[in-house]
């Protein structure tokens, strides 16, 4: 289910024309639905509700990474929705959009001492701590301010997410996440840091998981270390079991909420604790769309290629990823039909949104990006120097620009030329 359909043979979003959208912002341009993103978030929360509400509380932690449009966030603040973060860029983003810290976690290998002192400032809810030096660092900086850091300690199980390998992170040789092995030596090194309050555990194996079987191993693993820590006297207050459910985007048939929150309930039935989900692609995904307008049909004696305004840079997952996502008309048309290759105008051959489509088109017209909402925009660039594109809520019959296309002006204006201050 996408917020993309068609209405008299011309493509919308709830109300919206995507014709209009493109003639008043003109495109490349990401589209995303309020209705959609609300809803996915309601279904989720009431299904957590319903599964957990005679044992467990429970937090939804939308994984900023995923989409950090201020407006999307401030959407997800007021259903009451926390964030899991990875950065200060991302902390400030949720603080300006009205997003409690008190719901934050913030997860990352590589937080830097400037970040801890600021997300210990606001006081979030915990770091997810992810190596013995991290640790000491947070003790460090707590000890400076007089404080007390909530963390909780992300561990590493070393479980095959079954997911594309640059996406999987609870593997024994990704960065993520702290050995099991070495659990031991450094609880004994925590119950000697006056500065640090152990209040969780955490895991995250990987993004886009179809198969319902690596969460239920993660869970397990998390459900038998709460019964150790518990033993050894940690007060743990939650549980935090990542995100990385999966989306239909071709033919992947993710678990379904059903199964997934079933399996939450059942695992940690025993365990009296607050149980925190990090979901990002599960939330957005399919509230997005990017826009792109053909500029020109090239046929050689191998390959059809529609020539479209949109790139790696605006939509970078199908180069870095080899991903599929559908690519839809905007106008159907009755013509012939043929294959294409829907490429942008980077100078890289995997400048590409996807390969071997069937459409029917004609230069000039606009095509639609389906289930482009979760690292979209969020990983797009300036590379050969072409501003960001736009990015628009469609909110019933109404469309709101929420980020504006960058200028020309504004690509240069972090630099200075060296014209008149050296001689050549």
């Amino acid at each position: 289910m996408t917020t993309f359909h068609y209405h008299h043979q011309e493509a919308y979003s709830e109300a919206v024309a995507l014709k209009d959208v493109a003639k008043e912002f003109g495109t490349p341009c990401y589209i995303y639905s309020r209705k959609m993103l609300e809803n996915n978030w309601h279904t989720l929360n009431n299904m957590l509700t319903q599964k957990l509400k005679d044992t467990h509380g429970h937090c939804i932690c939308y994984a900023v990474k995923a989409n950090p449009n201020l407006t999307l966030l401030n959407l997800l603040s007021r259903l009451g929705s926390g964030f899991d973060i990875v950065s200060i860029g991302e902390l400030e983003r949720v603080l300006s959009a009205g997003g409690d810290p008190k719901k934050i976690v913030f997860s990352g290998v590589g937080k830097q001492a400037v970040e801890i002192e600021r997300a210990l400032q606001v006081k979030i809810h915990c770091f997810n701590v992810e190596s013995e030096s991290e640790l000491e660092c947070i003790q460090y900086i707590a000890q400076k301010q007089g404080t007390k850091a909530p963390i909780a300690l992300r561990v590493n199980p070393n479980i095959n997410p079954l997911t594309h390998p640059y996406i999987a992170t609870g593997l024994k040789n990704n960065k993520f996440g702290i050995a099991l092995e070495t659990l031991p030596a450094l609880l004994m090194k925590i119950k000697k840091m006056p500065n640090i309050q152990l209040i969780g555990i955490a895991c995250h194996v990987g993004s886009q998981l179809v198969k319902i079987e690596p969460f239920i191993e993660v869970m397990e693993c998390l459900r038998k270390l709460y019964i150790k820590l518990s033993q050894e006297g940690f007060s743990i207050q939650h549980i935090d079991i990542g995100g990385g459910l999966g989306v239909c985007y071709h033919e992947e048939a993710p678990p379904s909420l059903e199964a997934y929150t079933s399996s939450i309930k059942e695992i940690f039935s025993s365990c009296p604790v607050n149980i925190i989900l990090e979901p990002g692609r599960s939330l957005i995904a399919n509230a997005g769309i990017l826009l792109t307008r053909i500029e020109y049909i090239k046929s050689t004696p191998d390959k059809n290629f529609a020539i479209v305004d949109a790139g790696m840079n605006d939509l970078l997952r199908p180069a870095l990823y080899q991903a599929w996502q559908d690519i839809a008309p905007v106008f159907l048309r009755d013509t012939t039909e043929k294959m294409y290759d829907i490429v942008g105008p980077v100078c890289e051959s995997s400048d590409f949104l996807g390969h071997d489509r069937r459409l029917k088109i004609e230069p000039g017209d606009l095509l639609a990006v389906l289930m482009a909402g979760a690292y979209g925009f969020s990983m797009s660039s300036n590379y050969n120097s072409r501003p960001r594109a736009a990015e628009v809520l469609v909110d019933k019959n109404n469309a709101t620009l929420i980020r504006r296309r960058e200028t020309l002006k504004e690509l240069l204006q972090c630099e200075q030329s060296l014209n008149g201050i050296f001689a050549l």
